[in-house]
C-alpha cells in the first residue's frame, strides 16, 4: 500500500491535451486562471505561480529583501527545502524548537531567536496543520519583521477563520504529487502586499518587464515560472479540492479511531479553531518503540511508511555547517526519531484503513527497544 496516491482522472488528461493542442505551453492564460483560483481559495489579493514551493520560498525571500548574511528564523522540524531556500539566498537559517503536540514552531521560543540580523520569520504549517500564527505575528509586529508562511502542505487549512496563505506577509504552497492538489511539480506565492507581488512578478521571469514591442530587463531575475501544461493540471485539481479535503479528513478520523488503543502511539489532532488538511498523517511513538524498526516491519507487511519529516539540524550539511547540538532542539530531535507517517488519501477504503491499523499494531508489538 502506497503512502500517497494523487486524485487524478480524465479531467487532468483532457486539460493537458487542450494545452498541447493549443501550441502555447509556457506561462500564459491557464496559469493566470490557476492563480485566480488559488487567490479565491486563500482570500489573498495576489497569487503567483512558480515552478515549485522551493523556488517560491526563495523568490519570496528575495522579494522581502533578505540578503546574504541576514538571518531567517524557521522551525527545526521540516523538509530541508525550508532551510535550503534561506541558504540559497546566502542567509542564515536560525532553527527554533517545535511543540510536540503539533510539530509546529513553538512561539514561546521565538523571541529569543531574534537578533539585530533577523530579517524574516518563516513558520511551517507542519503536515497541513497551521502554526500558531497569532502569537507569531504579534512577535513579528513588535520587531518589525515580515512573516513568510511555508504553507507547502496546507492548501485548504484554516486558522481561526482565516485561510492558510493569508496569515502572514506572504505564503507559499506546493503542488508536488504528495501535496493536497498537484500540478506534478509547481508552487504558488500568495500575498496581499501589492509591492511585493509586483516585485515577484518581475523576478520570477528573468527580471523582465514587457513593453509595447519587447521586454526590458530591470533586475537580475530567475526563471521560476510555471508552464500552462502544469497549470492545466492544477485547474482540474482545484475543482476537486473540497472533495479531496473532505476525503482526507474523513480518512484521518477513521484511522485515528482504529489506532486509539495501540499502546505508545499518539495520533494527530488539531487545536480548537484550526482545521487540519492531513496532507500527511503523522503519529508520534513513545521512546521505547524503535521507529525505524516499525518502518521495516510495515514494509514487510506491504504498507509504505516513512519518518515524519526531518530534524534539519541532524542532517549532514546543516550539522557540519552550523553544529547545533541535539540538546538545543530537544522536541525537534525527538520528533525526527519518533514521528511516523502512515498512508492517508481519499481513495483508501475501510478495508485499507483496517490493513494499516493492523499492520501498525503488529509492527509496534515487535519493535520495542530493549532497556538496560
Amino acid at each position: 500500500m502506497r503512502l500517497n496516491v494523487p486524485v487524478l482522472d480524465a479531467a487532468e488528461l483532457a486539460a493537458v491535451a487542450e494545452v498541447l493542442e493549443s501550441g502555447y505551453l509556457t506561462q500564459g492564460a491557464r496559469t493566470r486562471q490557476f492563480e485566480a483560483e488559488i487567490a479565491a481559495v486563500t482570500g489573498a489579493r495576489h497569487a503567483q505561480a512558480v515552478s515549485s514551493a522551493t523556488t517560491g520560498l526563495h523568490l519570496a525571500l528575495v522579494g522581502l529583501g533578505v540578503r546574504p548574511g541576514d538571518e531567517v528564523v524557521i522551525p527545526g522540524f521540516s523538509f530541508p527545502a525550508t532551510a535550503n531556500a534561506v541558504v540559497q539566498q546566502g542567509a542564515i537559517p536560525v532553527f527554533v524548537d517545535i511543540r510536540r503536540d503539533t510539530f509546529n514552531l513553538d512561539p514561546t521560543h521565538l523571541e529569543v531567536a531574534i537578533t539585530e540580523r533577523t530579517r524574516a520569520i518563516m513558520p511551517v504549517h507542519a503536515f497541513g496543520l497551521c502554526a500558531d500564527m497569532d502569537p507569531i505575528n504579534e512577535i513579528a509586529r513588535r520587531h518589525g519583521l515580515p512573516v513568510l508562511e511555508d504553507a507547502a502542505c496546507a492548501l485548504g487549512g484554516v486558522y481561526r477563520g482565516r485561510a492558510a496563505g493569508s496569515l502572514g506577509t506572504a505564503g507559499v504552497f506546493s503542488f508536488h504529487p504528495r501535496k493536497i492538489i498537484t500540478t506534478a511539480e509547481g508552487g504558488m506565492i500568495t500575498t496581499d502586499d501589492d509591492a511585493l507581488a509586483e516585485r515577484i512578478a518581475v523576478l520570477r521571469a528573468h527580471g523582465a518587464v514587457r513593453g509595447e514591442l519587447f521586454m526590458e530587463f530591470v533586475d537580475a531575475g530567475f526563471n521560476y515560472r510555471l508552464s500552462d501544461v502544469h497549470a492545466a493540471i492544477g485547474l482540474a485539481q482545484v475543482q476537486k479540492l473540497a472533495a479531496i479535503l473532505d476525503g482526507r479528513r474523513r480518512a484521518a478520523a477513521s484511522l485515528t479511531a482504529r489506532l486509539a488503543d495501540i499502546p505508545g502511539v499518539h495520533t494527530p489532532s488539531a487545536p480548537d479553531g484550526v482545521e487540519h488538511t492531513y496532507q500527511s498523517y503523522v503519529v508520534l511513538l513513545d521512546d521505547d518503540i524503535d521507529r525505524d524498526a516499525v518502518i521495516r516491519a510495515m514494509r514487510d507487511r506491504d504498507v509504505e511508511t516513512t519518518l515524519g519529516t526531518y530534524g534539519m539540524h541532524l542532517q549532514p550539511y546543516f550539522r557540519e555547517r552550523f553544529g547545533i547540538p541535539d540538546s538545543a532542539l530537544p522536541e525537534t530531535t525527538h520528533a525526527h526519531h519518533q514521528a511516523l507517517t502512515l498512508p492517508l488519501y481519499p481513495q483508501l477504503t475501510d478495508d485499507d484503513l483496517d490493513v494499516v491499523a493492523r499492520a501498525l499494531r503488529e509492527s509496534v508489538a515487535t519493535s520495542t527497544r530493549e532497556t538496560a
